[in-house]
């Protein structure tokens, strides 16, 4: 049986953030030395993002009602708050975003009502609270309180990917049932000041976004376009856990991101794929980029790069990537989501085209999948 992706849609917080503004704010905090200061420039400029947006309204300027707790506008200065009060934030904005982006996916899906929903699947790794964001869509869209629920946390910028490939597990295992794949990151409320590389590199790429998705194996019809869900796979590549990591401290989450993060995906993304395109050993005999979409998580530009290359790809081919990157930065695990999305609107009528997809993470971890891309039936003549 097929299982299809039947909406998908995305949000961003309501707060926007131009690179160079951050940038120069960064670099004036008085506790960096000189060569922090040369490294924020460094990393912001090479960065390949334009602008992010953040559930943080202290970037506009004052709160209404109390004192600033991450930015003090006025000054300029960044504040240094308690992991606990970062995550009081992040379950107040995060709630809002998965509940309404949620929302718009299941508006968006033809045929399904809320009434339809049988199973949530959650992910996120910027902040934790319980009862939980499943349990928020649950009661906010008033779903069927017996719906089956699941959360994937603290997995990283791959966990879409296995978010989705749960749902397609549950459909071809039931085949009425109908999955709400929600993902939400609120990254920048773990932004902070340090000379530390890894630190100033995860600053500079960063940003808050959200994206759902209705998956269902239910033969309904269409008028606009699908996604197919044909295949995923996992892969750890034998170097890289030190390289790339995400831990709690007291003041914040903490990024581990190394530079050699894009050597090792150079070395190593041939080989990720190799059991994605078992499924279909036809694909491993042509070039890359004769499959026709690259849905690439954009964790930064040199990653991008290196695939392009690696893969000898078309440069058109990562622009739905690029594209993702300049107007949102790495949302963490939604970002893959909103290049996904871009694939699909830019699908033709009557078309059927294919789409790899790839996500990197901590350990290091490739998550890849492939997909078939349905364009909206055409009117009979």
């Amino acid at each position: 049986m097929s299982v299809t992706l039947r909406s998908l849609e995305t949000a961003v917080p309501a707060t926007a953030l131009r690179q160079e503004e951050v940038r120069d704010l960064l670099a004036a905090q008085p506790d960096l030395s000189r060569l922090g200061k040369r490294l924020v420039s460094t990393a912001f400029d090479a960065s390949g993002i334009e602008r992010r947006y953040s559930a943080l309204a202290e970037w506009e300027g004052p709160p209404a009602d109390g004192e600033p707790v991450f930015f003090e506008a006025g000054t300029g200065r960044f504040l240094n708050p308690t992991t606990g009060t970062r995550n009081r934030v992040y379950e107040l904005e995060a709630t809002a975003l998965f509940t309404h982006v949620a929302s718009q996916a299941l508006d968006a899906a033809e045929g399904i009502a809320a009434a339809d929903v049988t199973h949530v699947v959650t992910v996120s790794c910027t902040g934790f609270f319980a009862p939980g964001p499943d349990y928020r869509i649950v009661r906010a869209l008033e779903l069927n309180p017996a719906t089956q629920r699941y959360h994937l946390g603290f997995m990283g910028c791959y966990a879409a990917l296995p978010a989705l490939r749960q749902a397609q597990t549950i459909c071809r295992a039931d085949p009425d049932a109908v999955v709400l794949v929600v993902s939400v990151e609120l990254c920048t409320l773990h932004v902070r000041t340090s000379n530390d590389p890894d630190t100033i590199v995860g600053s500079s790429l960063f940003g808050d976004g959200a994206a759902a998705a209705v998956v269902t194996g239910r033969d309904l019809p269409s008028s606009t376009p699908v996604l197919q869900l044909d295949h995923f796979e996992t892969v750890l590549t034998p170097v890289g856990e030190e390289a790339m990591a995400w831990n709690i401290g007291d003041h914040g989450f903490e990024m581990v991101l190394g530079t050699y993060v894009p050597h090792i995906i150079d070395e190593h993304i041939t080989g990720a794929l190799v059991p994605l395109f078992a499924h279909e050993p036809e694909l491993a005999e042509r070039p890359h980029r004769e499959i026709e979409h690259w849905a690439i998580h954009p964790g930064g530009r040199s990653i991008l790069d290196k695939v392009e290359a690696k893969l000898e790809l078309d440069p058109a081919q990562l622009v739905p990537a690029r594209e993702t990157l300049r107007d949102y930065g790495n949302m963490s695990s939604a970002t893959v989501m909103f290049v996904l999305q871009k694939i699909l609107h830019a699908a033709a009528p009557g078309t059927r085209e294919r789409v790899c997809t790839m996500a990197f993470g901590p350990g290091l971890t490739v998550e890849t999948g492939l997909l078939t891309a349905h364009g909206a039936p055409t009117s009979d003549p």
